[in-house]
């Protein structure tokens, strides 16, 4: 990210209040000032860290409290994944920087705030209710590095011949026909023939991810009575994401 500390924290705020509005919790919580200091942003409970790519390039983190981590364990479901519970809230704060969350990983909130302040510039906003912290969105940007000079004689290695050792690398590709939200009172009411409502639209084209990143798009077909998709578009700048 290549803006000022301002606009990041400006950017930041924006994004943590995106995510409130997916954010599970028990009442109404509001943004606070942007934060750098990890102290300040610390809190019991976990968090789910999520590496950014796109416009904004870094590391997302969602912080929770105790409170919440509990709830999802004696949930009326059994215990819920905290990654899945948060993953719209990162979704939502990935896209206001205009990014993609990747796969999210677990941790405590102590380890992801020392983890995020030292591998780059850490910027945190405190959701509250009262003068009660509740959870955080936080955003690591990596710092500005000099590259390394070359050493006389080095050789370089072109991109064709740096491509040439990943052709050989399985990656997982998915396919995504849309997505929903339900609340737990939706779920315990679904049973056999329930209909579930996509967010997509009959006709739309499916979405194409690698390793969780959003690289094209197409129609479903069918090839000897199993399910395949045409491509119809390539987004820019998708492949060399995915990479």
């Amino acid at each position: 990210m290549t803006s000022t500390h301002t606009d990041s924290a400006a950017a930041v705020r924006a994004a943590a209040e995106a995510a409130l509005a997916v954010l599970p919790a028990s009442e109404a919580l509001t943004a606070g000032a942007p934060v750098t200091d990890p102290a300040t942003l610390a809190l019991p409970g976990a968090a789910v860290c999520a590496d950014l790519s796109g416009q904004t390039q870094g590391t997302i983190a969602v912080l929770v409290n105790q409170e919440l981590v509990e709830a999802l364990k004696s949930s009326p479901l059994g215990e819920l994944d905290l990654g899945a519970a948060v993953a719209p809230a990162l979704e939502a704060a990935a896209k206001v920087l205009g990014s993609v969350a990747g796969p999210g990983r677990q941790t405590t909130t102590e380890a992801a705030l020392a983890s995020l302040a030292e591998t780059g510039n850490l910027v945190g906003v405190p959701l509250t209710a009262g003068a009660a912290m509740h959870a955080v969105i936080a955003l690591a940007t990596p710092r500005p590095s000099a590259p390394a000079p070359r050493q006389a004689g080095q050789p370089t290695r072109t991109t064709s011949a740096a491509m040439d050792l990943l052709s050989g690398v399985e990656m997982e590709v998915t396919v995504e026909l849309g997505r929903t939200r339900m609340t737990v009172r939706e779920l315990l009411s679904l049973g056999s023939g329930s209909v579930i409502e996509l967010d997509r639209a009959a006709g739309a084209p499916a979405d194409v991810l690698v390793n969780g990143r959003l690289i094209a798009r197409g129609e479903i077909v069918v090839i000897d009575e199993n399910f395949g998709i045409r491509i119809t578009e390539i987004l820019a700048g998708a492949t060399a994401d995915a990479i």
